[in-house]
């Protein structure tokens, strides 16, 4: 079996394939100085709730972008799993073109949502991961990537109210009735889920206007916000929870 790990700001994502079928899948928080032990310790722990041993795997890849753990993750395969794992990076063969100016700014994770829409949805796309960040790619009609934006993530935004007013707080992040709001908690929750699918929506049309082929676009989300945003717009048309680690699949057989 093919394990495939999604590294990113705020969490590492597990996924064990058995050629496509993902048998088993697991997160766990980002912590930039565990060691390579902890996290074969806590690998083996899901393997074995999931009724899999280490032993199980056959291959390992990587998508990282967080550099400080990447050489983690590789000594964890080398010593626990006997593999030398594949790190994915921006000189991938994924028979793909990186359309920018300096590829080797792109992070793997946008690189894989681009190379994963065009291998198991289709092309021109608009990917849109919900994260740390809110980040917007995009796929030329020939699943080329020809980059995108990058915005604040709803989680960082809504921190930054909370924390810079004064008379504001944490809320919940769940919709309100109507956009507007008649006390202070519905005017932070209209603005928040509201207010970034808006933003989502703008993006979507603007960039649909500058590239060929934006207006035959899919728009397809990722990441742990993607529900909240996509129930409140309807320019989401396909939610794909698991696009990096799919992608990575898709990526092991290209590479390996």
């Amino acid at each position: 079996m093919l394990l495939a790990i999604d590294l990113s700001n705020t969490g590492v994502k597990f996924g064990l394939y058995d050629s496509r079928e993902m048998k088993a899948r697991w997160r766990v928080a980002t912590v930039r100085d565990k060691t390579a032990d902890e996290y074969a310790m806590t690998l083996s722990a899901l393997c074995k709730h999931a009724q899999f041993t280490l032993n199980d795997i056959d291959d390992v890849i990587i998508s990282s972008v967080v550099p400080q753990l990447t050489p983690t993750m590789q000594e964890m395969s080398r010593i626990y799993i006997h593999r030398e794992a594949i790190v994915v990076s921006h000189k991938s063969q994924l028979g793909m073109r990186l359309l920018v100016d300096n590829p080797w700014e792109t992070g793997t994770d946008r690189i894989l949502s681009v190379f994963a829409a065009k291998q198991i949805y289709s092309t021109p796309a608009i990917i849109i991961q919900f994260g740390t960040a809110t980040s917007f790619d995009v796929a030329s009609p020939e699943g080329d990537f020809l980059g995108g934006v990058i915005a604040p993530g709803m989680g960082i935004s809504a921190e930054a109210l909370a924390q810079a007013a004064s008379r504001l707080y944490q809320v919940e992040w769940i919709a309100p009735p109507v956009t507007l709001g008649k006390n202070t908690k519905h005017t932070m929750q209209s603005g928040i889920i509201y207010g970034h699918a808006a933003m989502v929506e703008g993006i979507v049309a603007r960039l649909r206007r500058e590239f060929s082929g934006g207006a035959d676009a899919v728009v397809i989300a990722h990441g742990g916000l993607t529900d909240i945003v996509a129930s409140v717009t309807e320019c989401i048309q396909i939610r794909a929870p698991y696009l990096l680690l799919d992608g990575l699949q898709r990526a092991y057989e290209k590479l390996r």
